[in-house]
């Protein structure tokens, strides 16, 4: 019983002795950042108002959308950012260069074409 009772006291005593380490710091978060903005997403969007708006200058009480997207699809990304930088006082002249040629005529063609058989 003796060597019970050394044993249950040499235990207590050995567990007040645990060794810690230094307290860690929890490991960090990683911080989530929403996606930058697209800047050729905004000039396009901005583009877009603008031709839009030019479209229905020549085209009064017509859906333009569609030939909104044909001088969209035809334009070089700088043009689509000389036009929103220009705004609508300034658009006209590369509007017109861009509906101009052939692919961007042919893209609004067939629009008008499938505009009047859904009328």
């Amino acid at each position: 019983m003796r060597l019970s009772l050394v044993l249950t006291v040499a235990a207590l005593a050995l567990s007040g002795c645990v060794v810690q380490g230094p307290p860690t710091a929890p490991a960090p978060v990683p911080q989530i950042q929403p996606p930058a903005p697209n800047p050729d997403a905004a000039v396009r969007s901005s583009a877009r108002l603008v031709i839009n708006r030019e479209m229905a200058k020549r085209l009064p009480g017509a859906n333009v959308a569609p030939y909104t997207d044909c001088v969209m699809q035809n334009a070089t990304t700088a043009e689509l950012a000389g036009i929103a930088d220009a705004g609508d006082a300034g658009a006209s002249g590369a509007v017109a260069s861009i509906v101009s040629r052939p692919t961007t005529t042919q893209c609004i063609a067939g629009a008008a074409a499938a505009a009047k058989t859904a009328a």
